[in-house]
């Protein structure tokens, strides 16, 4: 299977990553393989995809003849007849003509009518044989595919089935994680503790065990499984399955060695390790992977709970997006919905969302914007204390700006090794990125060109819309904000470039 799966990366000469072999699984049968992956994915990328789903194979099919692993972006398949259809080049050999039979000639019509009816029995019988056949086994594999899913319900009108090789037992997450042993937790969110465990295989993954009072219900819960099932990108955090056995919900993700950007960032010894180049990295990595929610994937997806604690870092620190349990899917020419129940964490929600339930892409744009201005400043969007002229972190950075001392800003602790150019450029985009109107703010597109081209000319910021932050982070409603006018006469009196121009569209 490791063979075909190479093969299947690799692609044909039309670009479909598509491959199937048969091998001798005994003297009187053949084994049909298949590996398939989506266009979209990168050769390695396919290759991952369909090693994790050969894993699958030993625990999804013991004892049977024929199984099947069914990911978001690729498949694997055996049977032990061909199921799949043969192209062009893998047409088998025709059998051989058959030898022409020279009967003698009739002696009188007895003789010839007896010889006729033989041969229409002959040719009848086995063409009924096969129909009778043909049919059994359609019903048999009909049968076993709609055991192989579970429907799990309709969101928005959209059915999303889950498939049974994404379903975990509680007994294999239980030993993985060693009966969810204290020294194998990794931490503790609003939703319940994560927990470190590893498969029989030797996968390292990463189990969320939702609490019963976590605000975070059966939903949301089916909400994030079936999202995260449908989505791979390399920025978004891996989905490997899930749990779903009584009062138990579970989610197993891959596991991301250096926990979350939060753990680096705010505590004091470890500001140190994220240096200006790997902060830069990660806005960049974050930025790729709202782009893809927004855009590239084959739905659109408003996050709605982006901030700092939900960006994980890999052994390389590069950042992978988490937390889909509020994440909702606009329609393809849809721009922005509506709800009356507005949820996230202060200080990363614009005020049409947090006032009047309105969100959009627009709503993750804001989100980002403050996840800049966290990562370049150290401080933190809500408890954010500096002096008593300063409400909230946006206010803070835009004294700085306004007052044309931007890099006065930076996080103490990263010194003099920082460039210049990128920080500013990056304070600029924060501060484009959270205007209080939205259609002012830019698309994730845009701020992706605006990061990764320094001819793209910024134009100049207004102030934002700025509201009183609690101390802790929490979910809140409306009634709880306190809104400040903001005074969009005010705006910076220099610029990088000293040129403004509007952003770039393609035409």
């Amino acid at each position: 299977m490791n063979e075909i799966a190479t093969r299947a990366a690799k692609g044909d000469q039309l670009g479909k990553k598509y491959a199937t072999q048969e091998v001798n699984f005994t003297a009187f049968q053949t084994l049909y393989t298949l590996a398939q992956c989506t266009p979209d994915l990168s050769v390695s990328d396919c290759q991952t995809c369909l090693k994790t789903a050969i894993t699958y194979l030993p625990n999804c099919c013991p004892g049977k003849q024929g199984g099947r692993v069914v990911f978001a972006s690729c498949n694997v398949r055996y049977e032990l007849y061909p199921f799949y259809r043969f192209t062009a080049q893998q047409l088998p050999p025709p059998p051989p003509p058959k030898p022409v039979l020279h009967s003698p000639p009739a002696l009188e019509s007895k003789g010839k009518n007896k010889n006729s009816s033989t041969t229409i029995i002959a040719i009848v019988l086995p063409v009924v044989v096969s129909v009778v056949i043909f049919a059994g086994g359609l019903i048999c594999i009909l049968t076993r595919k709609s055991k192989k899913y579970d429907a799990v319900e309709q969101e928005n009108g959209n059915e999303i089935t889950t498939m049974e090789s994404l379903q975990f037992d509680f007994s294999t997450i239980e030993a993985a994680t060693n009966r969810f042993s204290v020294d194998n937790k990794l931490g503790e969110g609003g939703f319940g503790p994560v927990y470190k465990g590893k498969l029989p295989n030797g996968q390292q993954i990463a189990v969320k065990r939702l609490a019963v009072s976590s605000s975070q219900g059966l939903e949301e819960y089916k909400n994030e499984v079936a999202l995260l099932a449908k989505l791979q990108h390399r920025n978004l955090v891996r989905l490997l399955g899930f749990c779903l056995e009584g009062a138990e919900k579970l989610l197993v993700y891959e596991f991301v060695p250096n926990k979350s950007l939060n753990y680096f960032l705010f505590d004091l010894e470890k500001q140190g390790e994220l240096t200006w180049t790997k902060r830069y990295m990660i806005i960049g990595g974050i930025a790729r992977g709202i782009l893809y929610l927004h855009e590239d994937s084959r739905l659109k997806i408003i996050h709605r709970d982006l901030k700092i604690s939900n960006i994980l870092l890999d052994k390389d620190m590069n950042p992978k997006i988490s937390d889909f349990g509020m994440a909702r899917i606009l329609g393809v020419d849809q721009s922005k919905a509506t709800t009356n129940r507005v949820v996230g964490t202060y200080g990363y929600m614009p005020l049409e969302y947090a006032m009047h339930g309105h969100f959009s892409i627009k709503s993750d744009v804001y989100s980002f914007g403050v996840i800049i201005l966290e990562i370049i400043t150290g401080k933190k969007s809500s408890n954010f204390q500096q002096s008593d002229e300063d409400e909230d972190l946006l206010s803070h950075v835009w004294k700085h700006w306004n007052n044309g001392t931007p890099l006065e800003l930076l996080d103490p602790s990263l010194g003099n090794s920082y460039s210049r150019i990128e920080v500013i450029r990056c304070i600029h985009i924060g501060l484009l990125c959270v205007q209080e109107d939205p259609s002012q703010r830019p698309t994730m597109e845009n701020r992706v060109l605006m990061l990764n081209s320094y001819t793209i000319t910024l134009v100049a910021p207004q102030r934002p819309s700025t509201f009183l932050i609690p101390t802790t982070d929490s979910n809140f409603t409306a009634n709880e904000l306190v809104s400040y006018q903001s005074d969009p006469s005010k705006s910076i009196p220099w610029s990088v470039n000293q040129v403004s121009i509007s952003d770039m569209d393609p035409r």
